[in-house]
């Protein structure tokens, strides 16, 4: 295992110590579990190019019209 020093924010260092302790985890486990779960998670956006969140245009016709 690597070891690492990790400069975060005080109040978000409490939020992740109190997410910690609920858990019954150590520090270093919660923010490995942390990471784990968001890199396993496909970000919403991934069907988007470019990651734009805005919804696709209909390609032709009106918003609700069905394909011709």
């Amino acid at each position: 295992m690597i070891r690492f020093s990790l400069r975060i924010p005080a109040d978000l260092h409490e939020r992740v110590t109190a997410q910690a302790a609920a858990d019954r985890r150590s520090l270093n486990s919660e923010i490995l579990h942390l990471l784990e779960v968001a890199l396993a998670t496909p970000p919403a956006d991934a069907g988007t190019p470019g990651g734009d969140p805005a919804s696709a245009a209909p390609l032709h016709g009106k918003p609700n019209s069905s394909p011709a």
